[in-house]
C-alpha cells in the first residue's frame, strides 16, 4: 500500500487532478494541495488552506440489501488507471484495519461499563474511509504564509481513527495542559485518535484529539517528507448518537444534542472543502490553543 501511493502522488499533478472527487460531499478520489483547510471544521474561518494532499477511499462494495449503493457515503472508489497495484494495496489495506476497528470498539464498549456488542449495530455500515495524507516540501519552497499548517488543528468526526504515520516529526496534540505537544509513534504501531462522535456518546468523559501537523524547518538538501494513512471509523449513517447511560448523571448531565452519524459528517466535511465555518457539533470547545497557530 505504502509503495504504491507513493508511487501515485509522484505522478504530475496534471495526471492526479483528473482524480478528483466530483463534489465536497463525496468523499473520494484526490484532493491537491492547498483546497482544503481542516480549522474550518471547527467552526474557526479565515485560516489559509492546508498544505497536504490526499487520496480517499471508501468499501469497495456498500453492504447489500440497504439500498446504500445509492447514497453519497457510499459512492463508487475513484480509481487511478497507475499505478497497478494501488487498487489491490489499499483495498486490503481497507479490510483489515477494517476488522482491527470492529476489535478495538468492543474493547471500547466494555470500558465504558456497555455489553462488549453495543457498537455493532451502529457500525455494520459504518462509513469507513480511509484517506492517505502525502506532506512535501521541496528545497528552495517559499515558507508557508503566517498561520499555515500542513494540516489546520482539528478533532476527526467519527468513532475513531487508526492512524499508521511515518516516524517523523510534525503531528500535534492538545494535552491536558492546553498546549501543543509533538506526538511521533514508534515504527511498527497505529495511532489511536477519539472523535467527535465518541466524546458525544461519552459526554467528554472521552475527549476527541484535538490535533494538527506542522511544516517542516526548511530543507535545502533535499525532499521533506512525511506520509500518514487515517481509517476513519465513522459509524452507520443513520445511527442517532446521545449521550450513554454510563457518561452521565444529575451532577452530570449531558453536554451535547442527539444527533444522526451521518448528518454529523457531511457537516464536517463540507466546512474545510468549501472553506467556510462548518455548522457541525464542536467537541473541542476552548480547548484550541491560539498561541502558535
Amino acid at each position: 500500500m505504502l509503495a504504491a501511493t507513493d508511487e501515485f502522488f509522484a505522478l504530475p499533478l496534471e495526471v492526479k487532478l483528473a482524480y478528483r472527487s466530483p463534489g465536497p460531499h463525496i468523499n473520494r478520489g484526490y484532493a491537491a494541495k492547498g483546497t482544503e483547510g481542516l480549522t474550518y471544521s471547527l467552526g474557526v474561518t479565515g485560516r489559509p488552506a492546508d498544505l497536504f494532499e490526499a487520496f480517499n477511499i471508501g468499501p469497495e462494495n456498500a453492504p447489500p440489501g440497504l439500498g446504500l449503493a445509492a447514497r453519497p457515503e457510499f459512492a463508487p472508489n475513484i480509481w487511478p488507471s497507475e499505478p497497478a497495484p494501488l487498487r489491490p494495496g489499499l483495498v486490503g489495506y481497507f479490510e483489515e484495519v477494517a476488522a482491527l476497528c470492529h476489535r478495538v470498539t468492543r474493547l471500547l464498549a466494555v470500558a465504558l461499563d456497555l455489553d462488549e456488542g453495543f457498537f455493532e449495530d451502529k457500525t455494520d455500515h459504518s462509513t469507513n474511509t480511509v484517506r492517505v495524507n502525502h506532506y512535501e516540501r521541496g528545497p528552495g519552497e517559499p515558507e508557508p504564509i503566517e498561520g499555515q499548517q500542513r494540516m489546520g488543528a482539528h478533532t476527526d468526526y467519527g468513532i475513531v481513527t487508526i492512524l499508521y504515520a511515518d516516524p517523523v516529526p510534525g503531528l500535534q496534540i492538545v494535552g491536558p495542559d492546553g498546549q501543543w505537544h509533538d506526538v511521533q509513534p514508534p515504527e511498527g504501531a497505529f495511532l489511536c485518535n477519539l472523535g467527535d462522535l465518541l466524546a458525544q456518546w461519552t459526554n467528554d468523559r472521552w475527549r476527541s484529539t484535538l490535533h494538527r501537523v506542522v511544516p517542516p524547518l526548511g530543507s535545502s538538501t533535499g525532499p521533506a517528507v512525511r506520509r500518514s494513512v487515517a481509517f476513519f471509523h465513522d459509524g452507520n449513517y443513520d445511527a442517532v448518537v446521545e449521550c450513554l447511560p454510563t457518561c452521565c448523571s444529575a451532577d452530570d448531565p449531558p453536554r451535547y444534542p442527539p444527533v444522526v452519524a451521518g448528518e454529523h459528517l457531511r457537516a464536517k466535511l463540507q466546512g474545510p472543502r468549501t472553506l467556510t465555518r462548518s455548522a457541525a457539533t464542536d467537541t473541542a470547545g476552548r480547548r484550541l490553543p491560539t498561541a502558535g497557530e
